[in-house]
């Protein structure tokens, strides 16, 4: 496809869509016919170059015209029912306006096309409307032409200068309000920034704003590379599967990562806007410039972009808390990063959708924007910047855009320009493409006195995953560094080497096992192993309780601080699940409070390391999964961390208090994680002062953040005033449709610590019911059902069953409307066969009840079919 030219009169109930095509026979292929993909579609006439066609063929799914001559037109006009459409892929319409959503194949949706990544054409757009209607109308690239027409309409044409595939096609049309923003580029043009909202909504478009400005200015000073159209465009939409999605020049978003103000987004919230602008921004040459050339590639574009918007984050993080903050900044981000990966990652690793990051086969694409494609993505490609250094890599990044600017590639390509730039062999490395499965890292130490040295040996392994029984030796790089006893980094000198190295060094496993010995050390020393989580792996590692506690306490590594932390607290959570008498150790409690009471540490590092590992990283720790005694378990740890550290929790809440107006800043935001972390466990010990301040701060709170913490603090305890505090947040925000979320979600994840309240399946079936919940709006599902079925396993696994006939049935109710989002409810129970035989046989009945159903998406199908095979 060279170029293609789109005319839409659009209207919610037909809107007519005329395609022409000039297509250009491909010199490398079999002469052939034409293949258009259409889905859903309408067909009113066809013709090549002004005829009709010698031949079609028509199966419902897939056009085959036979054509002649090497250059041909093909035009098609099609009808479309957007204002129909639940399922939020192709055009479809919300709250009056005209969205599109393409990635991977709802193009053919709109209408016939050689819908693949690798078709690239130069689209020319004509959008016609109702001016009274839709005001706005947009389209990729450069707006050309617009003016008015009979009737009321009026008509705006766009013209994107750069080829595309059709994933990356979008428009709208809507009434929509505008905050804007003239920049210039590092190379001196005017560029204009946009962000397009619903009236009503522009007062919460400042922090995106900043955020596409800040993202603009770190791609130029990081990777040199500049916005290449005169204007950039973001669009917030409430109905919309995905996060944001990165169509070239006209970024469309779900209004949960757009709007932000005080009042009504948390501190995680800006965070996250920030991130998610990035990463869309970033797409621009990630991803646009330079595509996929099919869906097997994905992660070429999802895990690279990944890795640009953490390294986005941890630079305006380190940049806004100053040279003294900047360290424990980048720290707190990488953790966020991990938590991420192995609540996440890990258990799909190891469950029956465990896939390498590039897939060698799927049934439905739309399954396949995982955790493993995107965030071990991004851990693969920080291991080649580990491996190959900061300035290697953007010499492999600048070698890769001038290789392959303006075409689609493959993961071997780009990998292939890293070797090349460098000078290095990684041909090996290449089987953390094609492998799924967490890896083990298996650790031994031996200490020679006599010698003065220490024999590090590391043994890696991964388990079998779905088609891949045996496994290959990966390249894992391994950053370490050796405690002595004074609680100082030794100095690493290893066997054969002339001179010491710096107190953190990166070693390289390829093997399946390999030994490195370290000399002229002062004494014993204590192993800190992957630090900054240098791969994404699981490191076994025989620690004592001791052992744990001193790392807690001199590790010099922030996120292995926090992994001991978390090893610590693991272990005695475990331990707790197993033995209903069992104690909490009062060494764990001290190495808290000495934690606690580090009063040089970042508050934000104190609300990370003082957390409890999530329970669905804990679960995946379990044999067989328990998720009724780890609840117990975890709900006894903080009842006695709360009572134990009572006097401590208090005096951290009182030094966490920030004063002056809002803002987002790491400093403030860490002293408000650690002060709702800190009412967290007073209201689990029922503390009358901790929830007594909850209460007061919940009244007075000036922002989200503290208000909607101290509203989970009371939630979370068996205190009378939380279901005043439940009514009272209702009616502040009735009418936001994005808090409200928080307040769904909220309930749906909540623990019972009054065994005599309501069972939280009743509440979600009453939640249901109220008139802000819709199940055709995906962020009300995800926010109360995605919540319940995911997030809060101690109450969904009930022992009855009950909370799996009650997905069953939501799963089916929600395959007829949406599948895309239906398939991400029904993978809560892809992992079933890890669990008690009791919870095995009660999910495997309504997994098969599901699977039986007549009218099963292929998105659903694939899911249960994986799930039961």
């Amino acid at each position: 496809m060279e170029t293609v030219d789109l005319h839409f009169h659009l209207d919610a109930e037909a809107t007519l869509v005329t395609n022409r095509m000039l297509c250009v026979r491909n010199p490398q292929a079999e002469n052939g016919p034409i293949r258009l993909w259409a889905e859903e579609l309408e067909r009113l006439s066809l013709t090549v170059d002004g005829s009709a066609p010698l031949a079609v063929r028509d199966d419902g799914t897939l056009l085959e015209i036979d054509a002649a001559g090497e250059r041909v037109v093909v035009e098609v006009q099609t009808r479309i029912r957007p204002g129909a459409n639940t399922t939020l892929s192709g055009l479809y319409v919300s709250n009056d306006g005209f969205f599109t959503q393409c990635e991977a194949e709802g193009f053919r949706r709109i209408t016939c096309f050689p819908d693949r990544p690798d078709v690239m054409a130069r689209f020319t757009v004509t959008l016609e409307a109702d001016r009274a209607a839709c005001p706005v109308l947009l389209s990729n690239g450069n707006l050309i032409d617009a003016g008015e027409l009979p009737a009321g309409r009026h008509f705006a044409r766009w013209e994107d200068p750069f080829p595309k595939p059709s994933y990356l096609f979008a428009l709208v049309a809507a009434k929509l309000v505008v905050l804007e923003r003239q920049v210039r580029t590092q190379s001196g043009r005017e560029v204009l920034l946009q962000v397009w909202v619903e009236e009503g909504n522009l007062d919460r478009c400042a922090h995106a704003l900043d955020a596409l400005v800040n993202s603009m200015r770190w791609d130029e000073e990081t990777f040199g590379l500049e916005l290449d159209l005169d204007r950039f465009m973001i669009v917030a939409v409430a109905d919309f599967n995905m996060g944001a999605m990165e169509n070239k020049g006209l970024n469309i978003f779900n209004t949960k990562f757009v709007l932000a103000k005080p009042d009504t987004a948390t501190d995680v919230d800006y965070e996250h806007i920030e991130s998610v602008v990035a990463h869309e921004y970033f797409h621009n040459w990630t991803g646009n410039r330079v595509t996929c050339r099919d869906w097997f590639q994905l992660t070429l574009k999802e895990g690279l972009t990944v890795f640009r918007d953490q390294q986005f984050s941890a630079d305006m993080l380190a940049r806004a808390a100053g040279e003294e903050g900047a360290a424990s900044a980048r720290a707190v981000k990488r953790i966020d990063d991990v938590r991420v990966l192995r609540a996440a990652q890990f258990p799909e690793d190891a469950g029956p959708m465990a896939h390498p990051i590039r897939p060698d086969r799927y049934q439905e694409i739309n399954n396949f924007y995982t955790a493993t494609v995107y965030e071990k993505g991004a851990e693969i490609i920080r291991m080649l910047h580990t491996l190959l250094g900061q300035e290697g890599f953007r010499n492999g990044m600048d070698l890769y855009f001038s290789y392959y600017d303006g075409q689609a590639v493959t993961c071997d390509d780009f990998v292939e320009v890293m070797s090349e730039a460098n000078g290095v062999d990684l041909d090996q490395f290449m089987r953390w493409y094609s492998q799924a499965g967490t890896p083990r890292v298996r650790a031994s130490g031996v200490w020679d006195a006599a010698s003065a040295s220490y024999t590090l040996t590391l043994a890696q392994s991964t388990p079998p995953t779905p088609g891949q029984p045996d496994k290959q030796a990966l390249v894992i790089p391994v950053a370490l560094g050796l405690i002595g006893p004074d609680g100082r980094d030794c100095v690493l000198r290893l066997e054969g080497e002339a001179t010491g190295k710096a107190s953190t060094r990166v070693l390289t496993l390829s093997a399946m096992e390999q030994s490195f010995r370290f000399v002229d050390l002062p004494a014993e020393p204590v192993p800190s192993l992957l630090r900054g989580f240098s791969a994404p792996v699981i490191l076994e590692l025989e620690e004592d309780d001791a052992r744990l506690a001193f790392r807690m306490a001199h590790d010099a590594d922030p996120c292995n601080r926090w992994d001991a932390a978390q090893r610590y607290a693991e272990r005695v959570v475990l331990a707790l699940a197993a033995d209903p008498d069992a104690q909490v150790p009062a060494a764990y409690v001290q190495a808290m409070r000495t934690l606690l009471n580090a009063h040089s540490l970042d508050p934000a590092f104190r609300a990370q390391a003082l957390a409890l590992p999530g329970e669905t990283y804990l679960l995946e720790r379990m044999t067989p999964a328990d998720p009724l005694a780890l609840r117990a378990a975890l709900q006894r740890l903080m009842r006695t961390l709360g009572e134990q550290l009572a006097a401590e929790w208090l005096a951290v809440f009182d030094a966490m208090q920030v004063a002056g107006e809002y803002r987002y800043h790491p400093r403030d935001a860490g002293c408000r994680a650690l002060a709702n972390l800190a009412l967290r466990y007073l209201a689990a010990a029922d503390d009358a002062q901790g929830l007594a301040r909850a209460q007061q701060r919940f009244d007075a709170a000036t922002n989200m953040t503290e208000r909607f913490g101290a509203l989970s603090a009371l939630v979370h305890s068996t205190h009378p005033a939380r279901e005043q505090a439940l009514a009272a947040f209702h009616a502040r925000y009735r009418d936001d449709a994005l808090v409200l979320d928080k307040w769904f979600a909220l309930q749906a994840g909540a623990w019972r610590w009054d065994p005599a309240a309501l069972p939280t399946l009743a509440r979600v079936r009453h939640l249901m019911a109220d008139p802000a919940f819709s199940l055709s709006n995906p962020n009300k599902v995800y926010a109360l059902l995605g919540t319940y079925f995911r997030a809060n396993p101690g109450e969904f696994h009930a022992a009855d069953g009950s909370g799996h006939a009650f997905w069953a049935d939501q799963v089916l109710a929600l395959n007829a409307k949406n599948p895309q989002v239906a398939a991400r409810m029904a993978r809560a129970l892809e992992n079933w066969r890890r669990f008690t035989p009791a919870l095995q046989h009660s999910m495997r009945t309504q997994v098969q009840r599901v699977q039986a159903s007549d009218g099963l998406s292929a998105d659903v199908a694939e899911v249960l079919g994986k799930a039961l095979e």
